[in-house]
């Protein structure tokens, strides 16, 4: 199917046989076949997709494909599926489902529209979109709503939580596009889902994959390398100011319907929303991430805490007498008596296995309890349904080791494990910078002194530059330094959505993009229009990150080494997944740039340079500016999409 000869190479321009794809795919073959576990690191051009695509297809029984974004969700449902089953010519029925915040709530855009009081002008306006789209949309389906952008203020509003849903009591379930894909995807022989969604019904939180999974022949969870992070959220526990704004306003939504005493429940409302606004300010400044053990003393917290815990308490009486009075009024006194025990359970902190922590926001903070490992309940989660499991990225392994990857996950001495490289030829194609001359990360004057050297690497570029940073803070430094100093457009994080920055970049053929975390990974722009990735240093996780200390500081009780064993390999896998912006297709060709000396001046940087693919490797501008050079003088070739 995948050779010279196969179906592939008729369909699919410039399709050629790749010999790591053929033993990803046998690999994938036999897993299949006896219900083992393989764990495989396919780098940059192998072609994974259709290496499990293939064999999962011709296999019997149903499958289940997640992937880390919705972005691939939509590209494998819309793209890879129709062209993999009519190369196979197999007839198979496949299914795309997403979390239900991906879903129109007809139920809620009808409550919505009748009380408009909370809304604001904008949000009312957007809310009349909504109502036109869904006269006329057949899937419920958001994506297809482009008129609004990602983050909306509407959103909340004509989408249910697993809190607020009403599931089959709600008057709208017939025609409710989350439960017509849920069906649809247990009738499918393939369903494509994403991590987040995956995850959450690993944890017993009923998404909708819990009725599907039992019956898998197959699970093949691709962008692996994301799992352990969004794991630990979801085999956690969160409380966020929001989800106590949204029951009180639902709370009186739903009075409104009812017997009830609309002056108490108002006053109780108008307190609950004081003690949400009280916790906020007493929990600091803005961007606030800190352990709950850094504030579970100080009495601000604590005489915002007891006021939270008592509304909410005053609240599940008032409104006991009503639960049988609508489906919607029984969810909300069944929301209020959860969010009140998950506050005691986030502020009492009595699990030692679980890290207990805050963000803070301009208006809104969230509460968590995370697992400091979730190598147990992944576990379990494997055992309660023994089927076949693969697990594929490109950057699983540091220096070709697993190890860490199979650790956080419990799968080492449970999982085959499986190499291969990049059938690119990097030494060709990129060139590998260090710069001369620049002082350590730490140094007061670094980002500045990093930007001064790279100005003449982004002219040399002709701009078609992303250049990354490890903290927002870097990038904004950064930004201001070279507002006025390019002949190119310059596009920011946070000035525009993702999306919108990544349409902008590939449709200026000569832009300069900086971004932080969320454009280190799942980004694919292929072409001319990227020439030059820039990092700015090794990304180390932040030591201030409460969930990272708690873990490093279990593993120096323990006796063990905390550098080695977890903050160096996170830094590679992170360093693996910024680098490998650069190089999507075979006609790619660019530079990377690391600015940071520990690369060369520390013992651990032969661990980075040994993870990185072969490229030729210079510590010299000419260098970098001659390969630009020699780049003018081939032939242009399109940039291409995600």
């Amino acid at each position: 199917m995948l050779g010279a000869e196969g179906p592939f190479s008729r369909l699919v321009s410039g399709f050629s046989p790749r010999e790591a794809q053929l033993e990803m795919a046998r690999a994938v073959e036999e897993t299949l076949g006896d219900a083992s576990t393989l764990v495989v690191e396919a780098e940059t051009g192998t072609g994974k997709t259709l290496a499990y695509l293939v064999p999962a297809l011709l296999s019997d029984g149903p499958a289940i494909v997640s992937t880390g974004t919705k972005s691939l969700q939509d590209q494998l449902f819309f793209k890879d599926l129709p062209l993999v089953m009519e190369a196979l010519g197999v007839n198979r029925r496949v299914a795309l489902l997403k979390g239900r915040a991906n879903y129109l709530c007809p139920y809620r855009l009808e409550l919505h529209r009748e009380e408009g009081r909370f809304l604001t002008r904008e949000t009312a306006q957007q809310l009349q979109v909504v109502s036109r789209w869904a006269a006329r949309t057949e899937t419920g389906d958001l994506a297809e709503l482009r008129e609004l952008p990602e983050d909306a203020p509407v959103w909340p509003w004509v989408t249910s939580t697993s809190d607020n849903c009403l599931g089959q009591d709600c008057p709208e379930y017939s025609r409710c596009p989350l439960m017509r894909a849920r069906q649809n995807a247990q009738e499918a022989d393939l369903v494509v889902v994403n991590h987040h969604l995956f995850l959450a019904d690993a944890a017993l939180k009923g998404e909708g994959v819990a009725d599907i999974l039992p019956g898998a022949n197959a699970v093949i969870l691709d962008e692996a390398h994301q799992l352990p992070e969004i794991a630990a959220g979801f085999f956690g526990e969160s409380l966020g100011a929001r989800q106590l704004q949204e029951l009180s306003r639902d709370i009186l939504g739903e009075a409104g319907h009812t017997a009830a005493d609309l002056r108490e429940l108002n006053e109780l409302c108008a307190r609950l929303d004081r003690a949400v606004a009280d916790l906020r300010i007493a929990l600091g400044n803005e961007g606030r991430r800190a352990p709950w053990s850094e504030v579970a003393g100080e009495q601000a917290v604590t005489e915002a805490v007891e006021p939270l815990r008592g509304v909410l308490d005053e609240l599940g009486e008032a409104l006991a007498p009503l639960e049988s009075a609508s489906r919607g009024m029984e969810a909300c006194v069944r929301r209020t008596r959860e969010h009140g025990e998950a506050l005691r359970r986030l502020t009492d902190c009595a699990d030692d296995n679980q890290v207990y922590w805050f963000e803070n926001f301009r208006r809104a903070f969230t509460l968590h309890a995370t697992p400091l490992s979730v190598a147990e309940p992944f576990s379990a989660h494997r055992e309660r349904h023994p089927c076949a499991w693969v697990l594929t990225s490109a950057t699983l392994s540091v220096a070709g080791d697993f190890s860490h990857f199979l650790d956080r996950l419990g799968l080492r001495d449970r999982a085959r494990t499986l190499r291969l490289e990049s059938p690119f030829d990097f030494r060709r194609q990129a060139v590998f910078y260090v710069p001369e001359g620049l002082p350590l990360p730490d140094s007061p004057d670094y980002v500045r002194e990093l930007v001064e050297a790279m100005i003449p690497v982004i002219e040399a570029a002709g701009g078609r530059t992303f250049f990354l940073f490890t903290s927002h803070r870097a990038l904004r430094e950064a930004a201001s330094l070279l507002r006025d100093r390019l002949a190119f457009p310059l596009l920011v994080q946070g000035e525009a959505g993702r999306r919108q920055l990544l349409e902008q970049f590939r449709e200026a053929g000569n832009a300069v993009l900086l971004g932080a975390a969320s454009f280190w990974q799942g980004i694919d722009v292929r072409g001319d229009a990227l020439r030059c990735v820039i990092i700015d240093k090794l990304p180390f996780g932040s030591p201030g990150d409460p969930v990272a200390a708690a873990r490093i500081d279990r593993i120096r009780r323990e006796g063990r080494q905390p550098f080695r064993e977890f903050q160096l390999p996170q830094a590679v896998l992170s360093l693996r997944q910024g680098a490998g912006r650069l190089i999507r297709d075979p006609q790619d060709r660019g530079l990377l740039v690391v600015g940071d000396q520990r690369l060369i001046q520390r013992g651990y940087g032969k661990l980075f340079l040994d993870s990185l693919p072969g490229m030729t490797r210079t510590r010299k501008r000419e260098v970098v500016e001659r390969f630009f050079r020699m780049l003018e003088d081939e032939p242009v070739h399109e940039t291409a999409g995600d």
